[in-house]
């Protein structure tokens, strides 16, 4: 994002995939991000479900996750997620902007096992990990805005 001010109101994510989309829904105010859900995303995403979560929270920014390399170069998967931040800024006309997700699935999964772990979520909830990955994502963004002081 540049030197502006974080955005007010909510905020989504999503960690793109070909087979499900994971949503997070965060605030800069208090940098935090919740899971929202995970969507499938078969020819195409499933554009009800995200019309709907759109409708209900009205978030003012899209951040997408941007599967880069190891080398932090763009893949296939990242011209993916590029395009499909563009048909969510033609949709919504928001702004959307993409950061880098490299580890975020990792972290995702062992803050899964964690929560398996501790009897907080049960192996039928995988699904959640794609959604958590969005968090995630989310979470550093963030976490990564400058300080507003009033």
């Amino acid at each position: 994002m540049p030197d502006s001010a974080p955005p007010r109101g909510y905020v989504f994510s999503f960690d793109f995939g070909l087979r499900r989309i994971g949503i997070a829904v965060g605030q800069s105010a208090t940098r935090t991000a919740s899971v929202l859900e995970t969507v499938p995303h078969r020819a195409s995403p499933d554009w009800t479900v995200i019309d709907r979560l759109v409708a209900q929270w009205k978030p003012q920014l899209f951040v997408v996750g941007l599967p880069l390399n190891l080398e932090g170069e763009e893949t296939e998967m990242s011209r993916a997620a590029r395009k499909f931040g563009a048909e969510l800024v033609k949709r919504y006309q928001q702004e959307c902007i993409f950061v880098d997700e490299r580890l975020s699935s990792r972290a995702a999964g062992d803050r899964f096992a964690e929560l398996r772990a501790s009897g907080g979520l049960k192996r039928k909830h995988a699904s959640k990990l794609d959604a958590m990955a969005a968090q995630i994502i989310l979470e550093n963004w963030l976490q990564s805005l400058p300080v507003q002081h009033a």
